[in-house]
């Protein structure tokens, strides 16, 4: 019998059902590609390494103390530099440096969440942005959607009585799980309807710089700056053992999130930041993201052809433009949760789509990642997906009546 009562929200914080999968990968002769990890071979570990004697020679007891909560200046600075590179309009003074953009996820929801209060999201979304901000016990709705994204008038839906809707969480580049990227169009559209419903926008970019084939559009921040909080992470272009991400927040929003921040570990560890900034200070990071792009592609080429070559009739996807995903939905009659077991058991690992749907789950479903496997493995294990998806359907045809 135990003594521990454990709070109300504790009851609203579930496993992650990625991770959990992950440990299924753990079987020997499982080709894996359901975590969204970066390749571990993009990795800069020399640069890396460089950079750690660096900051030890020449500021050691500095990185090892206690840090200011918003981050390391020059990390900062960078930051701000680099956004508006991008176009985005940014000063040093709004970019609060993260432990990873996992915990710029969780300080949206502390400081912007209510209990019963409207959040919306896209339909699906980011499983990890889900598990942050239900604890906060907010009402989730489901924005509407298509292939470039939630439909505009979508925001005119949402509620308004009072407190009205919280925020809206965005992904507009090369989304997870489903890879899509808003067109300028939808973006500019999008924007105008959240301002005429008085809806801030949380907008996550974790993905933005793994393009193939060009960039993507400006980010909505760029068009609505006061009414935007942005995320963005080193962890896809850099290495994700940094923990390191950051946001950028406007002026009225960024001492609350400071507060939160220091209430929740004080500051990301400044060794971390020094070495990062070492790393990315004389752009370095510009040349290093191009070897990963034309990996990455290479890559997606090799799942794009193994899927129109395996996957059974009724199966839709398409090839992303960026990122690390391909999202399927399978024929009429197949649920992916049901058949992971079946696809682990045969040598292959995904993730079910339906965990990133905050309402009304779509049980046909999946993600697949594609940046940790050799094309070979890639043509391998969607040939095993293959297998198992078309003896699926065989035994379903047996059983209809």
């Amino acid at each position: 019998m135990t003594i521990w009562t454990q709070a109300r929200r504790a009851a609203r914080m579930n496993p992650s059902v990625i991770r959990e999968i992950l440990k299924l990968t753990e079987k020997p002769g499982v080709l894996s590609m359901a975590g969204g990890l970066p390749a571990p071979e993009s990795f800069p570990v020399e640069a890396i390494r460089l950079a750690c004697d660096q900051v030890l020679r020449d500021t050691p007891r500095e990185a090892l103390q206690y840090a200011a909560s918003e981050g390391f200046a020059p990390l900062r600075e960078w930051v701000a530099q680099h956004l508006s590179r991008q176009g985005m309009t940014v000063g040093a003074a709004q970019v609060l440096i993260t432990t990873g953009s996992q915990q710029g996820l969780d300080l949206a929801g502390k400081v912007l969440a209510d209990a019963g209060v409207p959040v919306a999201v896209e339909s699906p979304t980011y499983l990890g942005a889900l598990m942050a901000f239900n604890p906060f016990e907010p009402n989730f709705v489901s924005l509407a959607g298509d292939d470039d994204g939630p439909f505009p008038e979508a925001f005119g839906r949402l509620p308004h009585d009072a407190p009205g809707t919280r925020f809206a969480y965005l992904l507009p580049n090369f989304q997870n799980p489903t890879g899509r990227v808003m067109p300028r169009h939808r973006r500019e559209a999008i924007v105008a309807a959240a301002q005429a419903a008085r809806v801030p926008i949380v907008e996550d970019n974790p993905y933005g710089d793994l393009w193939y084939d060009s960039p993507p559009p400006p980010a909505l921040t760029s068009l609505w700056p006061e009414g935007c909080l942005y995320l963005g992470s080193f962890s896809k272009v850099l290495a994700p053992g940094f923990r390191l991400g950051y946001m950028v927040a406007p002026q009225a929003l960024f001492p609350k999130l400071l507060q939160a921040k220091q209430a929740s570990d004080l500051h990301t560890p400044g060794f971390n930041q020094r070495v990062v900034h070492a790393v990315v200070h004389d752009g370095f990071l510009d040349a290093h993201v191009a070897g990963i792009r034309a990996r990455y592609k290479t890559q997606r080429d090799a799942m794009a052809q193994a899927l129109q070559r395996h996957m059974p009739p009724g199966t839709a996807w398409h090839a992303p433009a960026g990122g690390m995903f391909f999202w399927l939905r399978l024929p009429e009659g197949l649920d992916a949760m049901a058949l992971l077991p079946r696809a682990v058991e045969a040598g292959v690992a995904y993730v079910p789509g339906a965990p990133f749907y905050a309402l009304h789950r779509d049980p046909r479903t999946l993600r697949l990642s594609f940046v940790t496997l050799t094309p070979e493995d890639i043509a391998d294990g969607v040939a095993v997906l293959g297998r198992v998806l078309h003896e699926a359907l065989e035994s379903q045809a047996q059983v209809a009546p």
